[in-house]
């Protein structure tokens, strides 16, 4: 006993006020508005905002594009089919663009 405190109580008091401030702060943060790390909803975007990737195609429909889509990862290439604002686009890697052309090109002869 310290000046005629109990020392335990004051520390157990002291502990329980920062773990009620760190409770705070944990509500503040997990229910903050603007956020959030839960993914949100794509959106439709150009042809240019892909990035690394690059379109070799341009199937009339979602259908046709899974097709060539298939035919692609047959081959051994990475691609992926998004929604565009011109419509759907199949899109690969920029050093693939040349193979999945050609290979393209050569399934629809």
């Amino acid at each position: 006993m310290l000046g005629g405190i109990d020392n335990q109580l004051f520390l157990t008091s002291f502990g329980g006020f920062f773990a009620l401030i760190f409770l705070m702060l944990m509500l503040k943060w997990a229910f903050a508005r603007g956020k959030s790390v839960v993914e949100r909803p794509s959106r439709i975007g150009d042809e240019s905002d892909y990035g690394m990737l690059e379109s070799v195609a341009e199937p009339l429909n979602h259908i046709e594009g899974q097709m060539l889509k298939e035919k692609l990862k047959n081959s051994g290439i990475k691609a992926n089919l998004v929604q565009t604002t011109s419509g759907p686009r199949l899109m690969v890697f920029k050093d693939q663009v040349a193979i999945a052309r050609s290979i393209i090109e050569s399934s629809q002869l």
